[in-house]
């Protein structure tokens, strides 16, 4: 494969960090441009001298064969344009997050892909931050002792949870999960991209591994970092309120350790070399870093856990349900 071809669905302020990320990688063009707003299309178009602006995917894919397609549009327009893209020939889709509004089509987006042999990925891009892999080499390095709880703390299980489980994920190595159990508050639930989501939430997880997880949501989750990992030897705090990106704490020591974060990546930004990421996975067959079953991964969890408030009980995975429990509750579609 000689020059990659590359295409934008959706050109709002993710779809201009897509293009930041084509424009990085050598011998990729973005050939076309897709959004039903002009001066969006535009605003992409013009800087990145894109030749061809289309106002739908369709009209797109009527005339062009891009090879690689990101899909930057609001959550619940994600699962027809990734099966869309995969008919019209595509050979890689890196999708914003998350994955999809229900767990069904979550899963379809994946099994489609995996049937046609798409690559497909989704822009969970804090797995390319310098101070998310210093605190994953710490654990692996043993400075911590065994892990055995991580928390986060966030918004939202949906939109900003699904980055914190996909972390979550990340420093526990991939291991599989046993079980969630979850709470969601549902009064005061609002939008984000067109999605509902809950106004405060719990997720505790626990890992085949013997590690625990806790996920706090909603405007006053009273976190004073977004990731902590607890060891028996320690623990480690990623992006500190008005602190550090990262910072240790080893047991019977009172400093907390400030590590140096130069050099881990590639001062590029997060989003750009998850495009990069993908684009030299298409290229060599390698496993993308964000694929499609990493992303499955942390979908299931949010759905599990909606699933465990609706039930009031714990949900062994894998979870056997389709819809957004959460939706079912407030009698949405």
């Amino acid at each position: 494969m000689n020059q990659i071809k590359a295409a934008i669905i959706g050109c709002g302020g993710r779809g201009k960090e897509h293009a930041h990320g084509y424009a990085a990688a050598p011998d990729t063009q973005i050939i076309a441009v897709v959004d039903p707003l002009a001066e969006a299309a535009q605003s992409v178009a013009v800087p990145y001298t894109v030749p061809q602006v289309y106002d739908y995917h369709p009209e797109m894919y009527a005339a062009l064969k891009p090879d690689i397609v990101s899909v930057c549009t609001w959550t619940g327009l994600h699962a027809q344009q990734v099966l869309d893209s995969v008919a019209a020939g595509v050979r890689a889709i890196h999708s914003e997050k998350p994955m999809a509004p229900t767990w069904g089509e979550a899963k379809r987006m994946h099994a489609a892909c995996e049937a046609a042999g798409v690559q497909l990925t989704f822009c969970h891009q804090r797995r390319f931050g310098a101070h998310f892999i210093k605190a994953r080499d710490l654990i692996r390095d043993g400075a911590i002792g065994t892990v055995h709880r991580i928390e986060g703390f966030c918004s939202d299980l949906f939109d900003w949870g699904t980055h914190w489980f996909d972390m979550f994920c990340f420093y526990n190595e991939e291991t599989p999960i046993d079980w969630v159990m979850g709470q969601v508050n549902p009064t005061g639930a609002y939008t984000v991209f067109g999605v509902y989501v809950e106004s405060a939430g719990l997720s505790y997880v626990q890992f085949a591994n013997g590690v625990h997880a806790l996920l706090v949501t909603g405007r006053d989750h009273g976190g004073t970092c977004s990731n902590r990992i607890i060891g028996s030897k320690g623990m480690i705090e990623v992006e500190v309120n008005k602190g550090p990106r990262v910072r240790m704490l080893r047991a019977g020591h009172d400093d907390w350790e400030v590590p140096n974060l130069e050099g881990i990546v590639p001062p590029k930004g997060d989003t750009v070399l998850s495009i990069l990421d993908a684009i030299d996975c298409l290229r060599t067959g390698r496993k993308p870093t964000l694929s499609s079953h990493n992303a499955l991964r942390s979908t299931e969890l949010i759905f599990a856990t909606y699933e465990s408030s609706r039930r009031r009980a714990r949900v062994t995975l894998p979870l056997d349900t389709e819809d957004s429990a959460l939706h079912s509750m407030l009698g949405v579609d």
